[in-house]
């Protein structure tokens, strides 16, 4: 995006957001409409967010901020929060998200597939196990190696990514999920900001 001058600044506060604003969100990614009820109005991106926060469901709040960060850093948001909430997370839960990083760290094809390939074969879908499907999802092909490529529909990974924290908090205690639920809000504008 141009500044005004056209002297190729940026006018974007958040540049790490893939749009600046919520409507502009759900015209291009249509499914999102499916996962969060509350109508993008014509809010900042950032304030939508923290609006979903205070509402009747918070938890929207949080689907809002994986679409709204590019799939690479909502993968590394998601794998944030969850050492947030590390002690509800169980051995397997901290293998995946091992797998998730080391593709975030190096996001080439043999990382995003040991994340894919550890996931689909995990028999519980937990915290961990959603955060390295999301990565999975997160491109290439979801059909295997030696298979003719399956590009995976550009919302799974934020679907995964929200399923990860939301799996994660259900493991802790009710009355700091709101709380918490606001800390990863922080988070995920903090990482908007490139900070």
């Amino acid at each position: 995006m141009q500044g005004a001058a056209g002297d190729g600044t940026s006018t974007m506060t958040r540049p790490n957001f893939r749009f600046e604003n919520a409507k502009d969100l759900f015209e291009q990614i249509p499914e999102a409409e499916e996962d969060i009820t509350t109508p993008p109005g014509e809010h900042d991106a950032a304030a939508f967010a923290h609006m979903l926060v205070e509402s009747e469901i918070p938890e929207e709040s949080l689907m809002f901020c994986a679409y709204l960060l590019p799939r690479r850093m909502a993968v590394w948001w998601g794998h944030e929060c969850l050492m947030n909430i590390e002690p509800v997370l169980d051995d397997n839960d901290r293998f995946m998200l091992q797998l998730a990083a080391a593709w975030v760290a190096n996001p080439r094809e043999d990382e995003r597939y040991a994340a894919l390939d550890a996931a689909m074969d995990s028999s519980a879908k937990t915290a961990g196990v959603w955060l390295a499907l999301g990565a999975g999802w997160a491109g290439g092909s979801m059909s295997g190696a030696d298979l003719p490529p399956v590009p995976p529909p550009p919302y799974l990974t934020a679907r995964a990514v929200n399923g990860a924290i939301l799996s994660g908090l259900a493991r802790g205690p009710l009355e700091a999920r709101k709380e918490t639920m606001d800390r990863f809000v922080r988070m995920a504008m903090r990482l908007g900001e490139g900070s």
